[in-house]
This record gives C-alpha cells, sequence and structure tokens, in this order.
C-alpha cells in the first residue's frame, strides 16, 4: 500500500467518525433548554399581537419559505404579517439556533409534515452536521378585528 492511499483511508475513516458523531448529537432527547434573552425577544417579536391556534399535522411547503430560527428547540415559519407556524421540534437539534448552517428538508409530496426530517449542512464544507424531526405546528394568527 502506498502512502496516498493510507492516507485516503484515514481520512475517509475520519470523515465517516464526524459525521457520526454530529448525527448523534443532533437529535439529543432533553428538556428544550431555556430561551436566551436575545431568543425570547426574536419569538416574542413575531408572534406579538398574534392568538396561538390549534397544532396542525402538516403546512403547505409554499408555508415554509420564511424560515426563522429562534433556539436549538424552535423554529417559526412566516407565512405573512398574520400568520406564523411555531414548530417545536420534539427534540432538540444542536447548532439550529445558530443560525450559521443550511436547513435541507426532506419532504414527500406537497406538505412540511410533523415528522419529516430536517438536516443541517455546513455552508463552507457541504458536510452533514446532523439530522432531526419536525414536530406539530401551532398557527398564531392576528385575530379580526
Amino acid at each position: 500500500m502506498t502512502l496516498r492511499s493510507n492516507l485516503l483511508r484515514l481520512s475517509c475513516a475520519t470523515f465517516a467518525a464526524l459525521g457520526l458523531a454530529a448525527c448523534s448529537m443532533a437529535g439529543v432527547d432533553r428538556e428544550a433548554a431555556p430561551l436566551k434573552p436575545n431568543q425570547l425577544e426574536k419569538l416574542e417579536k413575531q408572534l406579538a399581537g398574534k392568538v396561538a391556534g390549534e397544532p396542525v399535522n402538516c403546512i403547505p411547503l409554499r408555508s415554509a419559505d420564511n424560515t426563522i430560527r429562534v433556539s436549538d428547540d424552535i423554529i417559526l415559519y412566516r407565512v405573512s404579517k398574520r400568520l406564523v407556524y411555531r414548530n417545536d421540534l420534539p427534540n432538540s437539534c444542536f447548532g439550529l439556533g445558530r443560525d450559521d448552517d443550511i436547513i435541507v428538508v426532506k419532504t414527500y409530496g406537497s406538505q412540511l409534515c410533523d415528522g419529516d426530517i430536517i438536516q443541517l449542512v455546513d455552508r463552507h464544507s457541504g458536510f452533514n452536521k446532523g439530522a432531526c424531526s419536525l414536530g406539530q405546528f401551532v398557527p398564531y394568527r392576528t385575530p379580526a378585528r
């Protein structure tokens, strides 16, 4: 074996181990961490004046264009000034709240649903940093006057 093939094997093994470590940390089953002041401010700003409705299992994909990451546990999908869906992930998604990774959504059809998988991909290297499942979507609407 050549030095080059040994280095290639070592590199592949290292990246595989790092990928497994990232996946094992991505869906950490724990109590949602309390929101930091800046996260709480972001959440309150987006939901101000809106009233929570009954949770739904799916939303149309077109409603998921404007994604707002609040924390590792909460994603908001802003449809309009009057409608925002809040998604509390069933398990914490390590790194989601930092807003520096790309969210890639695995969907089947024209809806984003409870249980669908989101992946975090490093914006610079393109490596998958973990995967998490979505929870139910709670609509927050501005009440009619």
